[in-house]
């Protein structure tokens, strides 16, 4: 039989979290709120704990990954459902209302904050839904980490040995209730230091080389040779992108340093690898191609290193089965899908946690049209309760 839930309450419990602000690094006070909530349904204080994934993280941040470790009232492996709890700082004021089917932002410089309060809201839907009413459910593991939105860092530097070894895990982050996302794709950070040569722009510009046109050149060679933007060489594919840019600070300058920030993505490590190599020549090959009037070249300090890593579940793994026969039992057709965006699972995978990723209904994240649709949330809900206490399979 597949289980109801209380709409009224899942979409009062939506709005709550939807309304208060956590962007990556700064989601304590969401968690204080989710920690009060926990504790009003009936979880032990010391049934919760915050690991310390931010004092690993590069950036640091004001707390680590929310862990919740619940006794099985029947016998079963360990669950875990998880969602991360921080949102990308366009939504910082949100003001979350209803519109018909949809929950919007009434501010119109905001984007919604579904991504990933949606989620958050469908995991902690189930678990009051289970605790209230007393529903039979094997050992859970509910996991919220932080700081999803800029690396994976929570996922990535979680302390694994608090989850209690989970043989299934469920993770809600965007699409819709049926996808199934099995696999997602991998993602190579790249930081690009281009020193070039400082003279007068006006006195002696022929006794400088200026970072931006080393950078120009470097870029026209990427783009003319198919290593920017949609890669694809033979039968590889993968992705590219410089989207971060820094350098000058006068015009009568020539500049003499320019700092770049850009990402190599595919589901192949050795042809993303290739990606980054061919940067790294690009930039190489551009540094020496100019010179000053008495010969001094620029130069390049490169970087790269690995965010995380590329993932595919197999398509008879226990939790892919598991989640869509429990679909199935909703009347719905699961349709996989694999993702070309990183995930917390990309991690989960890593840390030997197989975890599937499902959607409740988050649209056009990352803007300020974001929008969730509440039937959609509702559903998902009803499928969190399934998935965590094995009603169906």
């Amino acid at each position: 039989m597949v289980p109801d839930v209380d709409t009224a309450q899942a979409q009062a419990l939506l709005l709550d979290l939807l309304s208060i602000p956590g962007k990556s690094r700064e989601e304590l006070a969401v968690q204080n709120r989710i920690r009060d909530l926990l504790t009003s349904w009936g979880v032990p204080g010391v049934a919760i704990t915050i690991d310390d994934a931010h004092r690993k993280a590069p950036g640091g941040g004001e707390t680590g990954n929310l862990i919740v470790k619940l006794p099985g009232t029947k016998r079963g492996p360990r669950r875990l459902l998880m969602a991360h709890v921080d949102t990308v700082p366009i939504c910082v004021g949100t003001q979350p209302v209803i519109d018909g089917d949809y929950v919007r932002s009434a501010n119109p410089a905001t984007g919604l904050g579904g991504d990933d309060r949606g989620g958050v809201a469908t995991v902690l839907t189930a678990v009051r839904e289970i605790l209230v009413n007393q529903l039979p459910h094997p050992p859970l593991t509910i996991f919220l980490p932080v700081q999803e939105e800029i690396g994976l860092i929570g996922a990535r530097y979680c302390s694994v040995n608090k989850l209690g070894k989970p043989a299934l895990a469920f993770n809600w982050d965007g699409n819709e209730p049926h996808t199934i996302c099995v696999g997602a794709t991998g993602d190579d950070l790249i930081e690009i230091e281009v020193t070039g040569i400082a003279s007068h722009a006006g006195v002696h510009p022929e006794l400088g080389v200026n970072a931006a046109a080393i950078t120009s050149v470097a870029i026209a060679d990427l783009v003319a040779n198919g290593w920017h933007g949609l890669v694809r060489k033979g039968r590889k594919q993968g992705t590219s992108n410089i989207g971060v840019v820094n350098g000058g600070e006068a015009t009568n300058v020539v500049m003499p340093l320019l700092k770049l920030r850009a990402e190599a993505r595919s589901h192949d490590p050795a042809f993303r690898a290739k990606i980054v190599d061919a940067y790294r020549k690009a930039f190489v090959r551009a540094a020496k191609s100019l010179t000053t009037a008495d010969g001094r070249k620029g130069s390049i300090n490169f970087h790269s290193e690995m965010k995380y890593e590329a993932f595919r579940l197999a398509e008879d793994a226990p939790v892919v089965t598991v989640t869509e026969q429990t679909l199935v039992a909703f009347g719905m057709e699961p349709l996989r899908v694999i993702g070309n965006g990183g995930l917390d699972a990309n991690w989960m995978a890593a840390h030997g946690v197989p975890a599937v990723t499902l959607g409740c209904g988050q649209r056009a994240i990352h803007t300020v049209n974001e929008h969730l649709h509440l039937p959609s949330y509702f559903q998902a809900c009803r499928i969190a309760v399934a998935l965590a206490t094995g009603a169906v399979a």
